[in-house]
């Protein structure tokens, strides 16, 4: 499975998707648009076992939510991701085992190279 979850409106989200130059087998996934469902985020888990290092802690709704004074759970992560699309970390790249979660420079070009 080749797959990327992204949010449309996303410049960053766009620049990586145009760097990686996804085939035609490759999944967009625009998350705003068509939400993640429990079994999708159940297999990003699998692959990362962590819900929190699929988590934005750049949400605005983190700050305003005032969540970084709170100690979270996995399974607060869990929910919160399924809750509203801002608190997945973007881009989600996945090719069969592999996932990458963000858009630090050296995640962009593992998935570069991998999807190419």
């Amino acid at each position: 499975m080749k797959k990327i979850y992204h949010l449309s409106t996303c410049d960053t989200c766009k620049r990586i998707i145009q760097e990686i130059n996804p085939d035609s087998d490759v999944q967009l996934q625009d998350i705003k648009t068509e939400a993640i469902t429990e079994s999708q985020l159940e297999a990003m888990h699998h692959l990362t076992g962590s819900y929190e290092a699929l988590f934005s802690k750049r949400a605005q709704l983190y700050r305003q939510r005032n969540l970084k004074e709170q100690t979270l759970s996995e399974e607060d992560y869990k929910n919160l991701i399924l809750e509203h699309y801002t608190f997945l970390k973007r881009p989600v790249m996945i090719i069969n085992d592999a996932i990458f979660v963000g858009n630090s420079k050296k995640v962009v070009a593992e998935a570069v190279a991998a999807f190419n």
